[in-house]
């Protein structure tokens, strides 16, 4: 039986929140790159709640490697970095950004890798906000696609986040109720990654109901924590089959 240290419980810590200093005391400081016009196929991360962009630093130097143009958007939230704010609020910045990118850097398509909240915040811009016309593919890592428990704690810590988003990821939410109902396109492929070893949002939250939707697709991966999906090389695997399995049509075309 092994020892429960220090060390393994910053270990264990740093793979379901993220490292202290390398994503919460990093903040946004995420380098800003003006390149897409020279990549055929270009991917959106959008970080979770109370994360920041650094989260991605590793997936981000990963994509590059294999091809893909990358960026990331400052979603602001407490301390002007956390992303705490109301999903829809933060659909209709992302709608703009996306605009902003196709009309002056001509991406006309993209694909979103969404992390927990973020992958919510990918639903919600392509189900209301025009998404649907831009976005090639979307994959979650450990998404509450059906809204997750833990988010009652930061719910209770409510007065310390301001306009914050904790209860649109309660299950049956307002936000997360509509995101179940509305029809997900026919033409955008949904994957979901997610782990049993995730304690912020357990994989039964996690769970697409493919039932609902053809599109939907679930994939598990082993004892990967909830940060540690954003880094994990078994998960980085599986986005890249996906996305090589559903790549940008020459001419930008959108979903």
């Amino acid at each position: 039986m092994r020892l429960w240290t220090p060390g393994r419980a910053y270990s264990a810590m740093r793979d379901q929140l993220g490292s202290i200093r390398g994503v919460y005391w990093a903040g946004n400081r995420v380098v800003r790159r003006s390149d897409f016009r020279h990549h055929a196929e270009n991917v959106l991360l959008l970080h979770g709640f109370f994360q920041t962009r650094s989260i991605w630093n590793t997936m981000e130097d990963r994509l590059r490697f294999d091809g893909y143009g990358v960026v990331s958007f400052d979603l602001g939230g407490t301390l002007s970095r956390f992303n705490t704010q109301p999903l829809d609020a933060l659909a209709s910045l992302i709608a703009d950004k996306v605009e902003s990118l196709a009309q002056r850097h001509g991406v006309e398509s993209l694909h979103i890798i969404g992390h927990s909240k973020g992958g919510l915040l990918a639903r919600r811009y392509v189900q209301q906000f025009g998404g649907d016309a831009r976005v090639r593919s979307v994959i979650t890592l450990g998404t509450p696609h059906h809204g997750t428990p833990t988010a009652a704690l930061a719910v209770a810590a409510g007065v310390f986040f301001r306009n914050h988003s904790a209860r649109d990821l309660l299950p049956n939410s307002r936000v997360i109720r509509r995101l179940n109902e509305e029809r997900w396109p026919d033409n955008i492929p949904l994957t979901s990654i997610y782990s049993r070893a995730d304690i912020v949002c357990p994989y039964w939250c996690a769970q697409l109901r493919q039932e609902d939707d053809p599109q939907f697709m679930n994939v598990e991966v082993p004892s990967v924590g909830h940060s540690e999906l954003a880094w994990d090389t078994a998960v980085y695997r599986q986005v890249l089959e996906q996305l090589k399995a559903h790549p940008i049509p020459l001419g930008g075309g959108g979903g």
